[in-house]
C-alpha cells in the first residue's frame, strides 16, 4: 500500500498569538522558499487558508501558480474571530480568539458560505478541503461543511484536550479529542469522535501521547496526589526548533504501526522570521528548514507527497465510499 506525506500549512495572518493592533500578512513572501523545499522532494502542500490571506495580492499569485502548475493545494481554514461577517457578541469586537462553533448556527453558516465563497472565487478552483481554526471542531461544523461541498477534514488531533484553551470569554474551551481515533475514518455526523457514514473523510494530524499507557497512568496518578492536573504530554509531526529527531522518530514509529500516512503541520507565518513565538529570527528560520531538510529526506524513502485531496481519492479508490444519509434538519 502506498503511504502519504500530507504537509498541512495553515495559511494566515502574522503571529496570530499576539494581540497586536493591526492585522498583517507580510508571511505570504515567504512561502515560496518552502514550496521549492517540497516540490524538490515530490511533496504537495495543503495550504488551508485563512480570509486575511485570501485577500492578500501576494498569496493570491502564489496560490493561483501552484494551482496552475499542481504543485500544491488550497483549502479552508477559519479564524472566526477575524473572518466575516462581524458578530461582536460572541468575540467582543475580535477581543477574544472566540470558535467558530461558539457563534450561533446562522452566524456559522454565514461565516463559511462567505469564505467559501471568496476562495473558489479567487483560486478559480472547488474547496474540498478544511482545517477548523483552533483546532475547534463539531457536529455542527461538520454537516456544514458537507452542505458546502466539502470532502476532508483534518481538524482532529488525537489524544489532545483543547477544552482547557479559551475562545469567547463565555464559551466552555475547544474541543477534547482525547478518544478520537488515530487513522482516517468516515465521519460520523451525530458524533465526530466514531466512524459513521457522513461523505466528509476526517485525517487526523499526526499526534501521539509522549509516554507510554502504563506510564502516563502513574505520572497522572502522581499529579492527583499532589493535587495537580496537567494536558497529557504529546508528540507532533511539527517543528519548533531543533527537533528533527523527535519528528523523525514520531514518523517511523506511526510507520511501524501500519499508519499510510503521515501529516505534518506549521503555520504560514512561521517561515517568517518574527512571525511566530517559536521562530522569532533568522537563525531561528535557518534551523528550521535545517530541521525540515532532515525530516523530508527520511520521509521521501517511504511516502510519496500528496494534497489531502489526494488522500481522499486514494482512500476511496481503497475503501469505497460511505453509505451516504441525509443531513438531519
Amino acid at each position: 500500500m502506498n503511504k502519504q506525506f500530507l504537509i498541512t500549512i495553515d495559511t494566515e495572518g502574522d503571529d496570530l498569538w499576539g494581540n497586536a493592533a493591526e492585522l498583517k500578512t507580510r508571511n505570504a513572501g515567504f512561502l515560496e522558499r518552502f514550496q521549492e523545499l517540497c516540490e524538490r522532494y515530490g511533496f504537495k502542500p495543503c495550504y488551508l487558508t485563512n480570509h486575511e490571506m485570501a485577500i492578500d495580492p501576494v498569496f493570491q499569485r502564489f496560490g493561483r501558480d501552484v494551482i496552475a502548475r499542481g504543485t500544491a493545494e488550497i483549502g479552508m481554514h477559519l479564524h472566526a474571530w477575524n473572518s466575516p461577517p462581524d458578530y461582536p457578541a460572541v468575540d467582543y469586537q475580535g477581543q477574544d480568539k472566540a470558535y467558530l462553533i461558539e457563534y450561533p448556527l446562522e452566524i456559522m453558516r454565514a461565516k463559511i458560505d462567505t469564505m467559501t465563497k471568496l476562495l473558489e472565487d479567487t483560486f478559480g478552483v472547488k474547496m474540498v478541503s478544511h482545517r477548523a481554526g483552533r483546532w475547534a471542531f463539531n457536529e455542527h461544523y461538520a454537516r456544514l461543511l458537507v452542505d458546502y461541498g466539502y470532502k476532508v477534514d483534518c481538524s482532529v488531533t488525537p489524544h489532545v484536550d483543547w477544552s482547557r484553551t479559551s475562545g469567547s470569554r463565555d464559551g466552555k474551551g475547544g474541543t477534547d479529542y482525547s478518544q478520537f481515533p488515530e487513522r482516517a475514518y468516515w465521519l460520523d455526523s451525530h458524533d465526530i469522535s466514531r466512524a459513521g457514514n457522513s461523505p466528509l473523510l476526517e485525517i487526523p494530524m499526526t499526534t501521539r501521547p509522549k509516554y507510554s499507557a502504563f506510564v502516563q497512568g502513574l505520572k497522572d496518578s502522581i499529579d492527583r496526589l499532589r493535587g495537580k492536573s496537567r494536558p497529557r504530554s504529546m508528540k507532533w509531526l511539527r517543528p519548533r526548533g531543533g527537533n528533527a529527531a523527535e519528528m523523525i522518530a514520531l514518523a517511523d514509529r506511526v510507520l511501524g504501526e501500519g499508519g499510510d500516512y503521515l501529516e505534518f503541520m506549521l503555520h504560514s507565518s512561521e517561515f517568517m522570521p518574527g512571525g511566530s513565538p517559536t521562530f522569532r529570527n533568522e537563525a531561528d528560520i535557518e534551523q528550521l528548514y535545517r530541521d525540515l531538510e532532515a525530516v523530508f529526506a527520511h520521509i521521501a524513502n517511504t511516502h510519496t507527497g500528496a494534497t489531502l485531496a489526494d488522500y481522499y481519492a486514494s482512500f476511496v479508490e481503497r475503501n469505497g465510499e460511505p453509505a451516504i444519509t441525509a443531513n438531519p434538519s
